[in-house]
């Protein structure tokens, strides 16, 4: 006659609560205590919410918990036969009590030997998915009873591959690692599917205690019970003792799980997100963006090498903060000049001028000492790269790159009585010289001069149609950048110069799915619109290729394969404290600042062109290592002409090889042409 099934189970009341083979197992804390329903329903844990890159990859993370279910068809075979072999070897002969197992642990009990685990993976998760329910601390009779009573009812309504699955994507591995997804990535960097036997037996080992068995913190302790469940698994017929045996040799070698790849952004699209409606915090969503994986780490490595490298320069004011975060090295130098108290801080921003899609982008040297986006919410003076939009202003107006313009002193009485006298960075003045000339050597005097012709007023609403939502002041001063902007903002409205005069929008979201796979959210773009004239905004372009060439940003020239061709612009603020290169090729533009957060001197003689404009360099090389650079094309109404680069005039027989130079004209301004020279003057006198 069959023992009744109440006499083996009411003596559970003595044994040890939540034991499997291994032994205690860590209850989950995610559930609410608002109720996770009845105890035999598998119920669909917190998920994370995942950041892809435009390619597919991870590159961040949302959400409470971080986990990601995967389905047990993913997965190989072998993976949940480790947990079972450790877990509850009669997996697939029990109804969710194991009788077996709790016979021998009635045995234990009474002959007080070491008690061996009776919790079937059923009664595990039924514990750990309704802890409001089943609270796996409570050692009572009565919770003990619950608990195989939900057990056996999961067991007539799910099958046994759905609990195993459940059981594998609930499971707590330590380090903030949910499910067996998680865990993959956390220790062995590489998703569930890939694991090998090892590997998979590695993390079998850990349900025990996530802390003990760490792979990465306690390999050698891993290693022992890793072998252990490869051997139970040869034991239980799961695989060949020879397979045991080859895996049990391997050593345990896990991954220094990197932060998240993007952070800054992955903050960003959480808001993003969450004003367009979507509850991404609640988890498992995808949200597909513009990010282009690779670029973003080649960004965030050149800005961290290239401050690196700024701190070791003599004269450096800030900390040495190259070493661990939070940890910063004294400055040799502080002795010798006033140091800052603070780390050297910078923000890289790339984006696709046709779309206004960001590539890439970097908030800071640092996240995990400073999540601070300066990126996004820094404001800092532009200096000098500001001036794109002064020429450009002057040129809509008639003035023409071969115009020759006067760098001079200036004395400029303002509205409250102050007199303004804009200086140059090398305190000289070069007298007269062509406006293309003037941008690429970046003459303080001269820019202003343009921006009080045309009108001050008239620069900023052609800078606020390319996109710049920042103030700017109509003051002289603001021609040479010392109105603040936003980075992200003001590399955007770079953008106008490289896709012909049209503004475009920075976007971070292409798509968001549920976790059906159904899109919840597509950004509608904002409509491009045209922000200058795209003549203007070619020769503009050209005339910056020049500051490339042989101006102020030759360092980023030594950098990029002539191959690529590059047009910018650096700046450099007063006092040193600002240091900025924006630029561009014809698939991208790129910005970077530097600064401290809390504005002081970098070092004397600090400029963008010494430093920012290397760090641009290396974000644009490595953009270009396996792509090849397109080409800029005139647009209809732009004309060429051969120009004298000492007199501005049509070069002739006289004019030497070296200084000829093909300029560009709208039509109708070049010389020779009806309106020429009229054109030169429709803006009065400049600086003589």
């Amino acid at each position: 006659m069959p023992t009744p099934r109440f006499l083996l189970t009411a003596p559970l009341w003595f044994l040890p609560s939540a034991v499997g083979v291994g032994g205690l197992f860590t209850p989950l804390q995610a559930q609410t205590a608002a109720g996770s329903g009845e105890p035999w329903r598998i119920i669909a844990p917190a998920q994370v919410t995942v950041v892809l890159g435009r390619d597919g990859s991870l590159i961040g993370e949302i959400g409470r918990e971080r986990r990601l279910n995967v389905p047990l068809r993913t997965l190989p075979r072998f993976v949940g036969q480790a947990f079972i072999a450790v877990e509850d070897k009669r997996f697939y002969q029990h109804d969710g009590v194991d009788l077996v197992g709790v016979a021998g642990a009635l045995k234990d009990a009474v002959t007080k030997g070491s008690i061996r685990g009776a919790s079937t993976i059923t009664q595990l998760l039924v514990g750990n998915m309704h802890p409001d329910v089943i609270d796996r601390r409570d050692r009572s009779p009565a919770r003990k009873l619950r608990e195989q009573q939900a057990a056996r009812e999961m067991e007539k309504r799910y099958s046994k591959e759905q609990i195993l699955e459940a059981f594998l994507n609930q499971l707590d591995f330590g380090r903030g690692a949910f499910g067996i997804e998680m865990a993959a990535r956390q220790y062995f960097g590489k998703g569930a599917a890939e694991l090998t036997l090892a590997e998979a037996a590695s993390l079998a080992s850990m349900p025990k205690s996530p802390t003990l068995y760490d792979p990465s913190r306690y390999a050698a302790r891993n290693r022992e019970r890793r072998n252990t469940v490869l051997a139970l698994m040869a034991q239980q017929g799961y695989i060949t003792p020879a397979q045991a045996a080859a895996a049990q040799r391997e050593p345990v070698v896990t991954v220094n799980r990197q932060e998240k790849l993007a952070p800054w952004v992955t903050d960003v699209v959480r808001v993003q997100a969450e004003r367009a409606g979507v509850p991404v915090m609640s988890g498992g969503f995808r949200i597909q963006t513009t990010i282009d994986p690779v670029l973003q780490r080649q960004a965030q490595r050149a800005l961290a090498e290239g401050i690196n490298e700024i701190e070791a320069r003599p004269g450096f004011r800030g900390k040495r903060c190259a070493g661990e975060a939070g940890t910063p090295v004294p400055s040799p130098t502080a002795a010798r000049a006033p140091r800052v108290d603070a780390c050297l801080e910078g923000a890289v921003v790339v984006i696709d001028p046709t779309t206004g899609d960001v590539r890439a982008l970097v908030g800071g040297r640092d996240y995990a000492r400073s999540s601070f986006n300066r990126a996004i919410d820094g404001n800092r003076q532009p200096g000098s790269s500001f001036k794109a939009f002064v020429y450009a202003q002057a040129m809509s107006q008639g003035l023409t790159a071969n115009a020759m313009v006067a760098d001079t002193a200036l004395r400029m009485r303002l509205e409250n009585g102050q007199v303004y006298s804009p200086d140059n960075a090398d305190h000289a003045f070069l007298g007269a010289l062509t406006l293309r000339d003037a941008l690429t050597k970046s003459r303080n005097p001269v820019a202003v001069q343009l921006a009080m012709s045309v009108g001050m007023d008239s620069v900023i609403a052609l800078a606020r149609r390319t996109g710049l939502r920042s103030s700017i002041a109509p003051y002289p001063s603001s021609a040479l950048g010392a109105s603040v902007v936003q980075p992200l903002d003001f590399v955007a409205a770079y953008a106008a110069f490289d896709n012909g005069g049209v503004s475009v929008e920075p976007r971070f979201i292409a798509r968001i799915d549920d976790r059906a796979g159904r899109p919840v959210f597509t950004p509608q773009g904002a409509p491009m619109r045209p922000a200058m004239d795209p003549r203007v905004a070619f020769i503009v372009r050209d005339m910056l290729q020049d500051v490339v060439e042989r101006g102020t940003a030759t360092a980023l020239r030594r950098i990029v394969p002539a191959r690529i061709p590059v047009a910018g612009k650096t700046g450099t603020t007063n006092d040193n404290t600002d240091v900025w290169f924006v630029g561009m090729t014809p698939e991208l533009v790129t910005g970077v600042w530097l600064g401290f957060d809390k504005p002081a001197m970098i070092a004397p003689g600090a400029a963008g062109g010494t430093l920012a404009a290397p760090i641009a360099g290396r974000v644009i090389a490595a953009a270009y290592d396996t792509r090849t650079a397109g080409s800029w094309t005139p647009p209809p109404g732009v004309v060429a002409a051969e120009i004298d680069r000492l007199t501005g005039q049509p070069a002739d027989g006289t004019t030497p090889a070296d200084r000829r130079y093909r300029e560009w004209f709208i039509e109708g301004t070049e010389p020779g042409a009806l309106a020429w020279p009229l054109s030169l003057f429709r803006l009065g006198p400049i600086g003589f």
